[in-house]
């Protein structure tokens, strides 16, 4: 059975699939009506799951008529893609941004399920058994290595 925050990122991935503008606006205790869990719970499934790494842009408004806006950014032409590869990963990069951005062009429809598997596998710190910062170099150079191979099909 999934779990209420794998629900909650469900719901909020369908709105903006169907939403004509790629955005959509909630009411987060509205929600979190809904859903019948706290607030608290809404918040923890955007700021871990709809993030810049992974394709989104989250702005919100607080107060009586507040408001969350999920925003999805689109990857549109391959060399658009290169550059947001070398700009997202640089000379050194963690484990969370790569994955993020791993999980951004698998969600895109650039990579395959399988292909996104393989990456993950091979940045994972515990197969680059490094101190760091040598880890985020050699997962750094290893991902662009990857992906811009991945994208020349």
């Amino acid at each position: 059975m999934r779990n209420i925050s794998d629900l909650i990122e469900q719901y909020l991935k369908q709105m903006l699939q169907e939403s004509s503008e790629g955005a959509v606006e909630i009411q987060r205790n509205e929600l979190a009506d809904k859903f019948s869990c706290v607030p608290s719970q809404i918040n923890y499934v955007i700021s871990t799951r709809f993030t810049l790494e992974k394709g989104y842009v989250v702005e919100s408004k607080r107060g009586g008529g507040g408001y969350i806006r999920i925003q999805r950014v689109e990857l549109p032409t391959l060399k658009v893609i290169h550059t947001h590869i070398h700009q997202t990963i640089g000379e050194q990069v963690d484990q969370t941004a790569a994955e993020g951005l791993i999980y951004q062009l698998e969600e895109a429809g650039i990579i395959a399920k399988r292909e996104a598997n393989l990456l993950r596998a091979a940045i994972c710190r515990n197969t680059i058994a490094l101190k760091l910062p040598q880890r985020d170099e050699l997962r750094a150079r290893l991902l662009k290595a990857m992906l811009i191979s991945l994208l020349a099909r």
